[in-house]
């Protein structure tokens, strides 16, 4: 093996870093790196790590959008016992695996709340692993000017590299953390992380000339999916098959709900394996802006319409989307408030307009990451 990576990964709502994870831990698979994946979430349907060992921490998840409470498996809120319990299995992890380098999957630009096990475990690695950041494109707006400067610490004293899975020319860090600037040599650009095309098995048929509605991993896509269950019951767009992917995170009611109130032109179910060769073959694909879908979206070149995601304190996805549609790559959804007719008239715009361009940016994210993981590891202690 050409080195150890202990690489921590803790998702709390959305399925969308742990896809990202396993594609890079794949991907450093492949650069011969001995790769123990430190597993902080519930398990994530179709997120597939290859030969990476998975080492469950003891789980948690948050309570509620608003991130307020974390809570174990069997739904109680995490306590101080919880916490010793996490910290002593994540040291001892550590010491097992003696790893070259640790990367840890968007800490400390988010995941705060995780510094009680993640400070122990940098401050008995310093000196002995190199530290790396792993981190989406665009980040969620930070309004708490001492919470910022806390990051910036962390980085400061514990932090080798900051790999931005972006490119600087289609949105730089510092447009959504203007800080970035004070530590600007420690970043590294490696494209956008994209699943890799699927294998071409001549498969024309699934999903040809369907339109899709997806969701990501559904905690936060109800919304999206009853207004596109209202447009597929339009006229205008009878003639059209439609698949709903409700994502494993959707709530189990709003689930039954949804395959109840589906008509006849339209199918209620989970979400695919084979996703890339839907949007390969899809007439349309109507989706959140979740970072993993636009890029599965870019990468098929399908006719697409994007619906950010958005809250007051949400900002993300419609921020990227914005931009990727400045930029020609996507379709973003301008119609106000979503509702059927608005949903319905932008759907139906798209479908007249020609295919995408099939100009993209780079997307090749993962190999780039494993080449500069590699690169640490070799550089070593």
């Amino acid at each position: 093996m050409s080195g150890r990576v202990l690489f921590y990964v803790q998702h709390l709502l959305g399925v969308g870093h742990v896809r990202r994870a396993a594609a890079l831990a794949r991907a450093m698979e492949k650069k011969n790196l001995d790769v123990t994946v430190a597993f902080g979430g519930f398990a994530v349907a179709l997120a597939d790590f290859g030969n990476a060992r998975l080492h469950q921490l003891p789980p948690c998840r948050t309570a509620d959008m608003s991130f307020s409470a974390l809570l174990d498996e069997k739904g109680n809120e995490v306590d101080p016992a919880w916490w010793d319990k996490r910290r002593e299995a994540l040291l001892a992890l550590y010491q097992r695996t003696a790893p070259d380098v640790i990367l840890t999957e968007h800490f400390p630009f988010g995941r705060g709340q995780f510094k009680k096990e993640l400070v122990p475990l940098m401050q008995a690695a310093k000196g002995r692993a190199r530290m790396a950041c792993s981190v989406r494109d665009v980040l969620v707006a930070k309004n708490d000017s001492a919470k910022t400067e806390k990051i910036i610490d962390l980085i400061d004293r514990y932090f080798d590299r900051v790999l931005v899975h972006g490119v600087e020319s289609v949105i730089p860090f510092d447009a959504t953390f203007a800080p970035a600037r004070r530590f600007v040599d420690k970043i590294s650009y490696t494209g956008y992380i994209a699943e890799p095309e699927p294998q071409d098995t001549g498969d024309r048929q699934t999903g040809r000339g369907g339109i899709i509605v997806s969701t990501g991993g559904g905690a936060v896509g109800a919304d999206l999916l009853r207004t596109g269950l209202e447009v597929a019951t339009q006229e205008r767009f009878a003639r059209y098959r439609w698949r709903f992917l409700a994502g494993d995170n959707l709530n189990a009611a709003v689930r039954r709900e949804l395959e109840a109130g589906a008509p006849g032109n339209a199918v209620v179910e989970p979400a695919r394996a084979d996703f890339k060769t839907l949007l390969a073959n899809c007439a349309l694909s109507i989706s959140q802006g979740g970072y993993n879908t636009v890029m599965d979206v870019i990468a098929a070149r399908c006719r697409n319409l994007i619906v950010p995601f958005a809250t007051t304190s949400e900002s993300e996805q419609s921020f990227r989307a914005a931009r990727f549609d400045d930029l020609g790559l996507i379709n973003l959804f301008r119609g106000g408030e979503l509702e059927a007719q608005s949903l319905g008239d932008a759907a139906m715009s798209v479908l007249k307009a020609g295919l995408p361009d099939p100009a993209k940016p780079d997307m090749n994210g993962a190999d780039e990451t494993a080449r500069l993981i590699l690169k640490m590891a070799g550089a070593g202690k």
